[in-house]
């Protein structure tokens, strides 16, 4: 008897798509938003840079959202200033490196993954910086088995993320390149000036094709961490990525993002949270500033960066709370304790900073009296 055909190869890859992304606590964003960019794709009509998969107008509406000509609609990924993302898209387009800057949470890997993504379809060849990041890891290692037994070969070779980048013409990521060691920062310095990675101990190089290029991202406190040479600093356009310029902003940010984690962890809906996200943001937002909202009180900061991000952890930590120790609706017992903890860093110094911020400004606003008592009982 014969076998039943099976669907089509593109319907069996499509639900294999679709059961990544539901079995997957975080999908690559090439997975989460496959639909936007094969949108984008069908009605992208402009030039497109050698290599690319979309046109920079393309790319510039997959980050920042938007509704396209002939129909359907694109989320943004990226809430901020249109002009940033325009310069960091146009240099990807030109022969230089993109560095992405800024304070903690400011979303340069966000923006980072979300690029590469649009350009060349996958994200996923980063180099992530860390005081023991070596050589190897951006330029090639060696696989010592082969090594031993043929000695140097091309078999032998293991390439990096930069080294397959280059031979495929895609979009490398290195992040917090300013936490590697400055030797190896600058074995960058003739890959991104001369587009070659030499390997001399095959007496040969790689070449980098069309399309090939590097965002890095670099947190701007490191500053003395391990700076970047004058040399490897002129391979790159700078874009320095700014905290949220308002609390509305910031609010929405975090409310998206809050979402889509939410989503893919099965927590309750964020519209019945939206006024204890704005509480947290102003609260961070104020302390961050030394400044309350209505520019009548000065305030002592606490050490640490009180970043967007951080206010999306204790918002999802919150919902978790909620869902599973409550009634699934946030309250500001829920937010009390991820907010202390985010403030209070330095056990000494950030526990006065709090205690006096709680005491002269949160304790004077008669609509937050439950969130006083709910810190008060976690300090």
């Amino acid at each position: 008897m014969a076998e039943a055909a099976g669907p089509p190869a593109h319907d069996r890859t499509g639900s294999a798509d679709r059961q990544t992304e539901r079995t997957v606590l975080r999908p690559h964003a090439e997975q989460q938003f496959a639909d936007e960019l094969a949108l984008l794709a069908a009605s992208d009509d402009r030039p497109r840079p050698p290599g690319w998969r979309l046109s920079p107008w393309a790319v510039t509406t997959y980050l920042l959202g938007g509704e396209l000509p002939g129909g359907g609609v694109v989320t943004p990924k990226y809430v901020g200033p249109r002009r940033l993302m325009e310069v960091a898209v146009a240099t990807l387009a030109t022969d230089r490196a993109l560095l992405l800057l800024g304070v903690p949470g400011t979303a340069k890997t966000w923006v980072s993954e979300h690029l590469a993504a649009a350009v060349c379809g996958d994200s996923t060849l980063l180099v992530q910086g860390t005081a023991g990041t070596s050589e190897e890891a951006v330029r090639y290692g060696w696989n010592y088995a082969r090594l031993l037994a043929e000695g140097p070969s091309e078999r032998a070779l293991v390439p990096s993320p930069l080294m397959r980048a280059m031979r495929e013409g895609m979009v490398a990521r290195i992040e917090e390149l300013t936490r590697m060691p400055s030797d190896v920062q600058d074995t960058l310095i003739t890959i991104l000036s001369e587009k070659t990675l030499p390997v001399p101990e095959l007496n040969t190089e790689v070449q980098a094709r069309r399309g090939f290029t590097v965002i890095a991202t670099a947190n701007d406190r490191d500053r003395g961490v391990n700076e970047l040479s004058s040399a490897l600093r002129r391979r790159f356009n700078t874009v320095v990525l700014p905290l949220p310029a308002g609390t509305d902003e910031e609010v929405d940010i975090v409310s998206r993002r809050v979402e889509q984690i939410g989503r893919s962890l099965e927590l309750p809906e964020v519209p019945a949270g939206l006024a204890e996200i704005r509480r947290v943001v102003t609260v961070f937002r104020e302390l961050r500033s030394g400044m309350t909202a209505d520019g009548r009180t000065r305030l002592k900061s606490p050490s640490g960066t009180l970043s967007t991000a951080e206010a999306i952890s204790v918002i999802t930590n919150g919902l978790a709370l909620a869902a599973h120790f409550g009634d699934g609706v946030l309250r500001a017992a829920d937010v009390a304790g991820g907010i202390v903890g985010a403030v209070v860093q330095d056990p000494v110094s950030d526990r006065v900073v709090w205690q006096e911020y709680l005491e002269t400004v949160v304790r004077e606003r008669d609509e937050w009296r439950d969130f006083y008592r709910a810190c008060r009982e976690v300090s």
